[in-house]
């Protein structure tokens, strides 16, 4: 990267800060009419949605300097709103909840600020909203501390997840790989001829959902009467080494066999090891290679097998 594609990169995030800060200080204009300002009003958020904690984990989640947090604590604990025990697993450490006062004092604030998210989203249609969503969840997922190790459900893809999946992988694998656009070709025509077919007996296609976003996937379809393939198979870059990719291979395995096929197949580039070492932990077998020009490279193509 250039170092003017770098300051043009620095300066579009500037610029969502400044924007999104905007909006956040219009959805707190509320705030000036109660006797809270937005950090302290942050800070009793986190007490009213969690269990009791510690002044340092507070600090620590809000990113507030400890000196003030103490004063600021100081003051809601002279005004009856919080209480602190000692900790049963650290002396040195206060448990900090929370009073009745606290909760009816903060109460009127988390329901006048969902009121006023709601009318923000309500100017925008569904599909909006939808995609609106979306876009933070992946914001916090890529800038988060730890986002990576929540829940993962296998589902059936959604409208357009499919077509995504499609654009994706073959924005990914340009970027990464050089491949041309013969790639993204061939991932349509499986999508479409998967989507045309809609035999559910026989083919599948799931989605790796994390926290309502797709984070990877896999089909089967059928390449004989015994013989199924597998395609589409992604995890997410930065999620891949977390099972997922095992998930969706076990389920793979597990479908192909309710559905009566002797022989599941995959194939792939030998530049590409994590697809290699999903293959060796779930038992497929190599079964030949080919050197061959695809996607406008010169690749040894590698086919791997499983006896079901």
């Amino acid at each position: 990267m250039t170092d003017s594609e770098a300051l043009q990169r620095a300066q579009a995030v500037r610029h969502f800060n400044r924007f999104y800060t905007q909006h956040i200080g219009a959805l707190h204009e509320h705030l000036a009419k109660s006797a809270f300002s937005l950090t302290e009003v942050r800070v009793l958020n986190e007490l009213f949605r969690g269990r009791a904690q510690t002044a340092s984990a507070l600090g620590r989640n809000l990113g507030l300097d400890s000196g003030y947090l103490s004063r600021l604590l100081t003051s809601f604990e002279r005004r009856n709103l919080i209480t602190r025990r000692p900790s049963e697993l650290d002396a040195r450490q206060s448990l900090i909840s929370l009073t009745d006062v606290g909760h009816a004092a903060y109460a009127p604030l988390d329901t006048a600020a969902i009121g006023e998210v709601c009318v923000l989203l309500d100017s925008l249609a569904p599909l909006d909203q939808d995609q609106l969503i979306a876009s933070m969840k992946l914001i916090e997922r890529l800038l988060g501390d730890q986002p990576k190790h929540e829940l993962v459900t296998l589902r059936q893809p959604r409208a357009g997840e499919c077509s995504w999946l499609v654009h994706r992988q073959a924005q990914w694998f340009a970027a990464q790989h050089g491949w041309d656009q013969t790639f993204e070709g061939l991932l349509a025509r499986f999508v479409a001829d998967y989507a045309q077919r809609r035999d559910s007996v026989r083919e599948m296609c799931c989605i790796a959902d994390q926290k309502g976003m797709v984070v990877g996937s896999v089909c089967i379809v059928a390449v004989s009467t015994t013989v199924a393939g597998v395609r589409l198979l992604w995890v997410e870059p930065n999620v891949q080494r977390l099972g997922i990719g095992t998930q969706l291979l076990g389920e793979s395995v597990r479908f192909a066999r309710r559905a009566g096929y002797t022989k599941l197949t995959l194939t792939t580039a030998a530049t590409l090891g994590e697809p290699r070492r999903l293959c060796e932990r779930a038992g497929f077998k190599l079964a030949g290679t080919t050197a061959e020009r695809r996607f406008g490279k010169d690749l040894t193509i590698e086919r791997w097998e499983l006896e079901l």
